[in-house]
């Protein structure tokens, strides 16, 4: 909850105060310290957002499975294949879902061009129902044999485990990567926020609802992993075969697995338009003759590219844990070295109170400073060291 306490609403206010992207807001905040610090800030960006287009890279890959996933559903073969064996038949293969990932960047690209309206106005329906479907799943899944086993593995806590470095690694890699603290990002959405949005009460209800999600995901992947004699380590590729597994024994399971995949698709690109965004906002603000149409179609050759590419040679699964792992939390750092650190005091905590009644101070600055930061570094570090050393 201190990611989504201090780092979150930084980035926020950061996003706000600059009115631009990654590139501009780096600079502004950099700029506080001098003209010194200002040449200096415009450099380190660079780093966090490069990170936000590696990121969308992978992204549109998932993407593109979840489109395929989508479309095995509406003819109804996904309800009838052994899901492990369907899912290696494409994850494994290279260039094995090239028309599917041509259609996320598209999609993604088109909405970009005419707006994020609609797909805001859809994301207001079909996330409830994506909610709601989780938590039937949920009660399913409780009837399931075996599932005991399950809820021990997730709620018995096993603390000798807090001994090896890399859960540390994971789990904030996972923190970053779930609330979007990536040094880039979220400083987007804080561009486009009015002045009179508490950003911290924004934040801190972001990270919430993000840990209800979490947990009934939990709830529906984790028992039925035991249930069903799954790997409960084998990462994302347990959306494409422990959830088809559980809608293939469930009444109206392919209507379901449809509602689903179509949630994840909205919820997907409205990411993935984040993602293109941020790097988008910032190539404008430091080539300002650029043409905006023109730099994303750029960025979609580049992802189509190298995401075509990528899940050829290195696979998306590796790619996406390196990311989450090393490059995600290395952004989310230098951001939070430049908001906490480098900053003045005064600048970020003024505008960070814009649109409050209560008044956040010397605690709320502190804990950045002092909690937030350290605790990244550190385990930015050893993150790196671990992938040196093997």
């Amino acid at each position: 909850m201190i990611f989504s306490y201090v780092g979150l609403p930084a980035e926020f206010a950061i996003g706000r105060r600059a009115k631009t992207g990654t590139l501009g807001s780096y600079e502004n905040a950099w700029s506080t310290r001098g003209e010194g610090a200002k040449k200096v800030g415009k450099i380190i960006g660079w780093l966090p957002l490069a990170g936000s287009m590696c990121i969308a890279i992978g992204y549109a890959v998932i993407l593109a499975y979840v489109l395929k996933a989508l479309v095995n559903s509406l003819v109804g073969t996904l309800m009838t294949v052994d899901a492990s064996v369907w899912f290696d038949s494409f994850a494994l293969s290279p260039y094995s879902v090239i028309p599917y990932h041509v259609i996320v960047v598209l999609l993604t690209l088109f909405t970009l061009f005419l707006g994020a309206k609609s797909i805001e106005k859809t994301n207001k329906i079909m996330m409830p129902l994506f909610f709601i479907i989780f938590i039937i799943l949920a009660i399913r899944v409780a009837m399931l044999p075996n599932v005991r086993e399950g809820y021990l593995f997730m709620l018995i806590p096993r603390w000798e485990a807090l001994k090896d470095p890399m859960v540390w690694i994971w789990a904030m890699g996972q923190a970053f990567f779930s609330l979007s603290i990536t040094g880039s990002g979220m400083i987007v959405y804080g561009a486009y926020l009015s002045e009179d949005e508490d950003v911290v009460s924004v934040a801190r209800t972001t990270g919430i609802f993000d840990t209800i999600a979490a947990v009934v995901a939990a709830l529906v992947i984790i028992p039925a992993c035991f249930s069903y004699g799954l790997d409960v380590g084998a990462g994302p590729g347990l959306l494409f075969v422990t959830l088809p597994t559980i809608l293939q024994d469930i009444a109206m399971g392919r209507l379901f697995a449809i509602i689903l995949y179509v949630a994840m698709i909205f919820a997907g690109i409205s990411s993935l338009q984040n993602m293109f965004e941020a790097v988008a906002e910032s190539l404008l603000h430091k080539f300002p003759k650029l043409n905006r149409k023109t730099v994303l179609l750029i960025l979609s050759v580049i992802c189509l590219g190298f995401g075509i590419n990528m899940e050829a040679i290195f696979h998306w699964g590796p790619w996406m844990d390196y990311v989450s792992i090393y490059i995600i939390p290395i952004g989310a750092t230098l951001g939070a070295i430049s908001w906490f650190w480098i900053m003045k005091k005064e600048d970020l905590l003024f505008e960070v109170n814009k649109g409050t009644t209560k008044k956040h101070g010397n605690r709320w600055y502190y804990i950045g400073r002092y909690l937030y930061v350290p605790f990244a570094i550190i385990l930015s570090c050893v993150a790196l060291f671990k992938g040196i050393a093997f």
